[in-house]
């Protein structure tokens, strides 16, 4: 059971430096809603939050509530994601505003048993959903808060495994206050942002200091113990960029499940395929045909190496399916829609000759 915030030494020391030192002027604490809550949340995993700023601040200029973001198609909203990466947090953002519009007349649950069970939302998330917007206390555990806890205690192991993760939930809830949740809960994570970093953590400017087990044996550097390595392997793949006479870009929208899901990108096949043959077999006759320099994007499991081969076909292509699924796209229109950021950056890099300017 939690403490009373006067007999919680850890929550006392971290508000008082909360008051002095925390974040108060993050624009998602302006006008605090569970819907701009949970839209910073959702932007906020896995990405700095000098990222996701612009991101936001764009992102809620366009979808300033969850009505707005619910009837948008999945398309617009995936536009407006591009760039932060991990695209399945976009699609679920969308699945989950339609579903608390369907089922919850456009308002989030105040219970976190309820909000789990809304796409793409987890346990800490809907934590920090209900004492961020509320102030009602709720236990959250992100990555910054894991790693302040795993210092504080001591606690061994990775912190992606539920053993290790039960007893970093058990600290949290230990130390979570009664009052002034929405303040403690967001000291702690600017503690981990801030001061608690992964590296070079500044342990002198720290509340919690004098009580933190690594910062008595010195082992700051081990805790939170490392993801076991694995090595990163490298994948390749061929993409045609294939422009007609009218200086439209012939794009496909990748399934919903998988990298990139949902957003459009090149046609894509094995490197040893024949880019050429297959053009003139689906898409006609071709004039004209370079390779672009290959180039590197990094997934946090693999590296994929892409081989981009640029193709100009005559205007009467011909198309493979009618499902909306494959079009042609003029410049002007490439900007409505989501694009992958490989993509995106391979388009702008493009001149009036189809030269790549990588």
């Amino acid at each position: 059971m939690p403490e009373d915030t006067h007999t919680n030494t850890f929550a006392y020391n971290t508000l008082a430096w909360f008051d002095q030192h925390g974040r108060k002027h993050l624009p998602w604490q302006q006008d605090r809603t569970a819907y701009r809550v949970w839209v910073s949340e959702i932007m906020l995993q896995q990405t700095q939050v000098s990222t996701v700023i612009p991101y936001y601040e764009r992102f809620m200029q366009r979808f300033p509530s969850i009505m707005e973001l619910a009837k948008a198609t999945q398309d617009e909203v995936l536009n407006y994601w591009a760039g932060l990466g991990y695209y399945a947090r976009g699609r679920n953002l969308h699945k989950c505003a339609q579903t608390v519009v369907d089922l919850h007349q456009g308002i989030f649950p105040n219970t976190v048993e309820e909000l789990v069970e809304l796409p793409g939302i987890g346990r800490s998330t809907a934590g920090a959903i209900i004492s961020l917007s509320t102030g009602n206390r709720a236990v959250i555990l992100d990555g910054n808060v894991k790693r302040v806890l795993a210092r504080y205690h001591g606690v061994e192991g990775w912190p992606g495994k539920t053993a290790v993760a039960d007893i970093l939930w058990q600290h949290a809830e230990t130390h979570t206050p009664e009052s002034r949740c929405d303040n403690f809960n967001q000291a702690m994570m600017d503690l981990g942002a801030t001061l608690c970093t992964r590296s070079k953590p500044r342990c002198d400017d720290c509340p919690l200091q004098l009580s933190c087990f690594a910062y008595k044996e010195n082992r700051q550097a081990e805790f939170p113990n490392k993801k076991p390595k694995k090595t990163i392997p490298v994948k390749t793949t061929q993409w045609l960029v294939i422009q007609n006479a009218k200086k439209e870009f012939y794009l496909e929208q990748r399934p919903e499940q998988g990298i990139w899901g949902g957003l459009w990108s090149f046609p894509e096949l094995e490197t040893d395929e024949d880019g050429i043959g297959h053009c003139e077999a689906h898409y006609g006759r071709v004039t004209d045909h370079h390779q672009i320099t290959l180039f590197r994007h990094t997934f946090s499991h693999y590296h994929l190496d892409i081989q981009p081969t640029f193709v100009q076909i005559e205007h009467n292509a011909k198309t493979i399916r009618s499902d909306n699924k494959q079009q042609w796209f003029s410049l002007e229109e490439l900007n409505d829609i989501g694009m992958a950021a490989p993509v995106k950056k391979l388009l702008a890099s493009l001149d009036n000759h189809q030269t790549v300017l990588l």
